[in-house]
C-alpha cells in the first residue's frame, strides 16, 4: 500500500485534526526564531516550542522556521499560541499533502514540495520534502520536513540586510521562501539534464537492461516532479491574484515572476517526459535491430554451410564402392570446390548488400 494511503488508513475513525506523524522521532525538530525590521535583527535557536512561546508582540516581522516535524505535542503548543486550525496542524505533520493554499482569514496556509537530491552525480535520484508555510500579518511560520539548509540563502540575506527583504513585510518573506523552493527545481533539473543526455546516447549506441532500468527510474522521477509542479502552479496563481488582504498589491509582479518560473519548470519536465518516452521506443527499436543483425549473421553462416554440409555428408556415406574415394586428387578437389562455393556465396551476399 502506498505510504499516503497507509497514513490515511491510520486515521480512520479519529476526529478531524488528530495529529499522526508518519515516522515519529525520525527527524528531531530544530527551531529558529528570527525577528527583524529595517533597523533591527535578532536570531535565536531552540529545541522546543515551549522555549520560544509565547512570542512578544512588537514591530517588524517574526519568522519561525522548523526543520523536522516530529514533536507533535510541542507543535500543538504552537497552534494554540497562533490560533491555528487543527486541520492545519494535521496537514503539517502529514507529509503526503499536495501543494495547495488555504485561506483562514487571519492567515494563509501554503503547502509546497521542495526538490532534493538523494544521490551523487554518478547515480542521480530525486525526492521531495514537504514545506508548509503559515503567513500572517506580521509573521511567517515555515515547516520543512527534512534537515539541511534549504532556507539558508534567505536567512543570510536577512542577516546581511541585503536588498529589500528587511524593508518589506511578512508577505515578501513568504514570497522569498516560495521563490527559493521554485528556483531549487532548476538547480536540480540542470544536473538531471546532463544525465538524460548521456543516457540518450547510451540508448542509441549500447543499450542494455541496466539502461532500461535507468529510463524507468527517470520516468518515475518525472512523475514525482509533475505531481509537485502542476498543483504548485495553482498556488502561485492564487497568490498572484492577491485573493487575500495579507498579500500586498506591490507583490503581484513578484509572484508573476515566480509563476513564470513554475511554467518553465513544468515545460522542462514535460520535455524530459517526452524524451524518456522516446528513449523507451528507441531502446526497443535498438534491441530489435540488434536481434535482427544477430539473426542475419547466423542465417548467412547457416546458408554458407548448407552446401558444404551437403558435400561432406555426401562423401561421408559408408558405401563400399565409391570411385572418388580412390582418386588421389579427390580430397584436394573437394576442398577447392567448397572454397569456391563459399567465395561465390560471399560475393553474392555482398553484391546484394546483405553483408
Amino acid at each position: 500500500m502506498p505510504k499516503s494511503l497507509s497514513r490515511i488508513a491510520q486515521k480512520a475513525g479519529m476526529p478531524p485534526g488528530f495529529l499522526v506523524f508518519a515516522e515519529p522521532g525520525l527527524v528531531p525538530a530544530s527551531i529558529s526564531v528570527i525577528r527583524y525590521s529595517d533597523t533591527e535583527f535578532t536570531e535565536h535557536e531552540f529545541d522546543d516550542f515551549s522555549q520560544c512561546l509565547p512570542l512578544e508582540k512588537g514591530e517588524g516581522v517574526t519568522w519561525i522556521n522548523v526543520n523536522g516535524v516530529s514533536r507533535v505535542k510541542t507543535l500543538e503548543k504552537l497552534g494554540e499560541s497562533f490560533s491555528l486550525h487543527p486541520l492545519v496542524l494535521e496537514d503539517i505533520v502529514d507529509m503526503e499533502q499536495r501543494p495547495k493554499i488555504e485561506d483562514y482569514e487571519t492567515y494563509l496556509f501554503i503547502v509546497l514540495k521542495a526538490l532534493k537530491h538523494l544521490a551523487d552525480d554518478e547515480d542521480i535520484e530525486f525526492g521531495s520534502d514537504q514545506v508548509s508555510l503559515i503567513l500572517g500579518s506580521s509573521y511567517v511560520i515555515s515547516f520543512h520536513e527534512g534537515v539541511g539548509g534549504l532556507f539558508a540563502p534567505v536567512r543570510e540575506r536577512l542577516r546581511q540586510g541585503k536588498g529589500r527583504i528587511r524593508k518589506l513585510g511578512a508577505d515578501y518573506l513568504a514570497y522569498a521562501l516560495i521563490d527559493l523552493v521554485v528556483d531549487n527545481y532548476f538547480v536540480e533539473l540542470e544536473t538531471y539534464s546532463d544525465k538524460v543526455e548521456s543516457l540518450e546516447d547510451e540508448v542509441v549506441i549500447r543499450p542494455s537492461p541496466q539502461t532500461l532500468r535507468e529510463v524507468h527510474r527517470f520516468k518515475n522521477d518525472m512523475i514525482m516532479l509533475r505531481k509537485s509542479l502542476w498543483p504548485l502552479r495553482e498556488v502561485i496563481a492564487r497568490l498572484e491574484r492577491r485573493e487575500s488582504p495579507l498579500i500586498n498589491e506591490n507583490l503581484s509582479m513578484y509572484f508573476k515572476d515566480v509563476y513564470d518560473h513554475t511554467i518553465i519548470a513544468i515545460e522542462t519536465v514535460e520535455t524530459y517526459r517526452d524524451i524518456l518516452s522516446g528513449m523507451l521506443d528507441i531502446y526497443l527499436s535498438s534491441m530489435s535491430n540488434r536481434l535482427n543483425e544477430i539473426m542475419k549473421v547466423l542465417t548467412l553462416i547457416a546458408t554458407i554451410f548448407m552446401p558444404l554440409t551437403f558435400i561432406t555428408g555426401f562423401f561421408g556415406m559408408n558405401f563400399k564402392h565409391m570411385g572418388e574415394l580412390d582418386w588421389p586428387y579427390g580430397q584436394s578437389l573437394t576442398i577447392l570446390v567448397m572454397l569456391l562455393i563459399t567465395g561465390a556465396m560471399l560475393w553474392y551476399f555482398r553484391k546484394r548488400h546483405w553483408i
